[in-house]
């Protein structure tokens, strides 16, 4: 085994107070930024994954690949540390930090996800090398009484930063923006400058004095079997764990890793200077400790969901969850440096109970507490439960527990396994918890779209009011009913407006597009019901075009029918006139034998002629005044569209968005007028269109007159006709047969009027369907705005079932732990041992 020299402890310097602290806050800063840049990726993970559009078994590699190269160098580092100094390894270690920082600041958008990925495992190998370094220069620098104190100060640093990294994480966002991620790791390369300068002026090169060969191939080894398990099992479906056993991520990779085992075995018991201490297997005491360590690091992953959680209880937008953690940094930076003074004084293993037993309590109170009673006491409560029991767990306890049953010489190498199997435990909890949080979004669209509200039934028009009236009418006539044909009026009466859209299969049956997807996938309890709208106005314009036209096509099959009755009609009407005319002539061969008479009729005739003339001249200035009443109607349409204009110009008017408030009184009293000038030119066009209605009504009126007049003259003429039967019987039937023929003429008008009004009802139906049915979108987004509440409420309900399923999955990981524990023999100092 290799021997430490005197350097391996505080160093000759420690005589002089400044350059000892120099060198303590030098390791202490390079600790203290790893872990906060661990941190400060957890409140925007699903920020990044989002940018980069991975989803959540996806987007966790950006903390699964940093803790897998974390452990995975761990122990190298600490064999390094021993053959080259720590110097030099620390330092290295914060410019590789840096270097990734670099390539996850600045290189990501045109290298993407991958790149970014391979800039976390750069930076995850130089913080590998800083944390056994630091814990061993600290641990091995101080008199075993007082190394529950600096190991204390170690854990809390590192705690405290990789804590609070969550509020420095949000903060960053507050400060440049959700675009502007990239922050958050540019912001730490001056700080390693820093440190790399005040290494390289203040650390000493501390090393072993005897230096054994590197153990390469049992450093290969370990690599390969750590990085094959752990691939292996992050690969695992926990939800359908039997099947993906079969996939060959899986299967292969742990096989790859089991046969290894054996071999790393065999070479590290031939080893000069072994990587892994095989003696440390036989040793209980350092079996259960190592076991403790891997549950905590698997209880401590838990920590990197609790921005998120934050956010949905708290419905707070994504990337400020990271502010609630700092509950957890206060509580944990105030605990970690206690529970040295506690190790010194009662020993680690209560210590690290009282730290199970009430991160179990905090996980149970979330679970089954705060997610079933959601308010801002609740969730404090919570963390700082947590926040209490991860100040007792991390780091102290374990390091005291490891240093205490391995000699100082071994300090770095027995440090190093331990970190390598808490993060071998980071590594691994993370792929299980956000199985629940995925297991939880999959179930999320279902339970989104049952809370959607269901389409508003489509209002009956007004135009089918009065048309059903007159088909009613017409349908009476066995006439008109050949001449409409297979047109179906009352099937168009009764149109089948329903659009049979169900937004509650849109995340199921319903195929939605791929950025509809990704929103929805994407939306936090914030924006959810944005996300909701947005599937709403696609559902919509993904189907009522087709029902919008499969409508007008009824009306237009109504409106070709109705046209050909009334195209029909007047073919009748001047068949009848031709009947009529060959009546006269034949009735003018008798008039000349009767002139008087003739005289009397054809004067009655004319009276009948200029009384027709005058009908049909009113009949064309009803003509007039319909087209003109229609012109005015579209412009009544303009205006009223005008008027909603200018009050939503007028409502749109903010004060937060003029300078002044007299700028924002101008604003609204400009919009003020605009819409009372538009109201008053509706209020003149609506007026305008009554005075039209009134005159259309008088000639009507005037009309039904004319034609009294002439039913009156009509009557008269038939007497005279009457009186001079004995003179002619032919006439008088001749007459009679005229009369039949004026009257069918007029039932033919009335009837063809009739169909004329009723054509231009279904003109005006076909014509507002568009407009109905926006009015109908518009209605269902307030109506999803109403219900924005409930909306939310799924969504967090759904969201908090998996939170309450992983928070139980770490009181498992804590309890286990603490099962061990109780195991384990308690190392408290004895009174008067040196």
């Amino acid at each position: 085994m290799s021997k430490q020299t005197s350097e391996n402890k505080i160093p000759e310097g420690a005589k002089n107070k400044d350059r000892t602290g120099w060198i303590m806050a030098i390791y202490l800063f390079g600790l203290f930024i790893g872990a906060l840049s661990t941190g400060s990726i957890t409140p925007v993970r699903t920020i990044i994954q989002n940018s980069f559009g991975a989803d959540d078994r996806l987007g966790i590699w950006m903390i699964t690949v940093f803790t897998l190269c974390y452990a995975a160098i761990i122990p190298v580092a600490g064999k390094l540390a021993d053959r080259m100094g720590r110097k030099i390894v620390f330092i290295t270690s914060i410019l590789l930090f840096g270097v990734g920082s670099v390539i996850c600041g600045f290189f990501v958008e045109t290298g993407g996800f991958i790149l970014f990925l391979a800039g976390r495992a750069v930076q995850a190998i130089g913080a590998g090398g800083v944390m056994p370094i630091a814990t061993a220069e600290f641990g091995t620098g101080f008199p075993e009484e007082k190394r529950g104190v600096a190991l204390g100060l170690v854990g809390g640093v590192f705690g405290i930063a990789n804590v609070l990294g969550a509020t420095f994480g949000s903060a960053v966002l507050d400060i440049f923006g959700q675009d502007q991620w990239q922050w958050i790791f540019t912001i730490n390369i001056p700080f390693c400058i820093l440190i790399i300068v005040g290494g390289i002026i203040f650390i000493l090169n501390n090393k072993s004095e005897e230096v054994y060969r590197i153990d390469k191939l049992g450093t290969l080894l370990m690599t390969v079997i750590i990085l094959s398990l752990l691939y292996g099992l992050k690969n695992i479906d926990f939800f359908d764990f039997l099947s993906s056993l079969t996939h060959r991520d899986v299967w292969m990779f742990l096989l790859l890793g089991a046969v290894l085992i054996p071999v790393f075995v065999l070479v590290e018991k031939k080893a000069e200077d072994p990587i892994f201490h095989i003696e440390y297997m036989k040793n209980r005491q350092i079996m259960l400790t190592l076991g403790m360590a891997l549950l905590a690091g698997c209880s401590m992953m838990g920590m990197i969901f609790i921005p998120q959680f934050a956010e949905n209880c708290m419905r707070i937008p994504s990337g400020d969850g990271g502010y609630f953690v700092i509950i957890l940094g206060l509580m944990a930076g105030v605990v970690s440096p206690v529970s040295g003074k506690l190790i010194d004084k009662w020993g680690s293993k209560p210590v690290l109970g009282a730290g199970f037993v009430i991160s179990i309590s905090g996980s149970l109170y979330l679970a089954f507490v705060t997610i079933n009673h959601i308010n801002i006491v609740n969730v404090v409560v919570c963390l700082l439960l947590i926040g209490l029991g991860l100040g007792l767990i991390m780091g102290t306890p374990l390091n005291y527990m490891m240093l205490r049953h391995t000699r100082d010489e071994d300090s770095n190498s027995a440090l190093a396994t331990l970190s390598l199997i808490r993060s071998i435990g980071t590594a691994i909890a993370p792929a299980i918890m956000v199985g629940f949080i995925a297991q939880a979004g999959a179930a999320m669209q279902d339970e989104i779209m049952k809370e959607m509200p269901d389409i508003p039934e489509v209002p009956k028009m007004e135009q089918q009011i009065e048309l059903s009236s007159i088909v009613d009418r017409l349908k009476e006539d066995e006439e008109f009913q050949k001449q409409m044909g297979d047109t179906d009026l009352d099937s168009m009466l009764n149109m089948d407006m329903d659009m049979d859209v169900d937004m509650t299969s849109a995340g199921g049956d319903s195929e939605l597009p791929d950025k509809l997807l990704k929103e929805l996938k994407d939306a936090d309890v914030t924006t959810i019901t944005g996300s909701a709208k947005h599937i709403a106005r696609y559902m919509f314009g993904e189907f009522t075009p087709d029902v919008i036209v499969k409508i007008q096509g009824g009306i237009n099959e109504g409106i070709d029918g109705i046209s050909k009755g009334i195209n029909g009609i007047g073919s009748g009407i001047a068949g009848i006139n031709e009947g009529i005319s060959g009546i006269s002539s034949g009735q003018a061969g008798i008039r000349k034998g009767i002139n008087g008479i003739t005289q009397g009729i054809n004067g009655m005739q004319s009276g009948i002629d200029s009384i027709k003339s005058r009908i049909d001249d009113a009949k064309a200035e009803v003509t007039k005044m319909e087209a003109e009443k229609a012109k005015m109607e579209k412009a009544l349409e303009f205006a009223q569209k005008e008027v909603t204009k200018k009050q939503q110009d007028y409502d749109g008017i903010k004060p937060e968005d003029y300078e002044t408030e007299e700028a924002y009184n101008a604003a609204k009293a400009d919009a003020e007028n605009a819409l009372n000038k538009a109201g008053d030119d509706l209020k003149n066009l609506q007026g305008a269109i009554a005075g039209i209605c009134n005159g259309i009504d008088g000639i009507n009126k005037g009309i039904a007159g004319m034609e009294q007049g002439l039913k009156n003259i009509t009557a008269k003429q038939n007497k005279a006709k009457n009186s001079r039967a004995s003179m002619k019987a032919a006439i008088s039937e001749m007459e009679s047969a005229k009369r039949e023929m004026y009257d069918a003429i007029n039932q033919m008008k009335l009837k063809q009027e009739l169909m004329i009004r009723a054509r231009e009802l279904m003109i005006s139906m076909r014509d507002d369907i568009p407009v109905m049915f926006d009015d109908i979108e518009r209605e269902y987004l307030e109506e999803i705005d109403s219900s924005s509440d409930d909306i939310e409420s799924a969504y967090q309900r759904t969201l908090n079932r998996g939170f309450r399923n992983m928070f139980i999955c770490v009181t498992v990981f804590n309890l286990i732990g603490l099962l061990l524990l109780l195991l384990y023999k308690n190392d408290r100092r004895k009174e008067g041992e040196e």
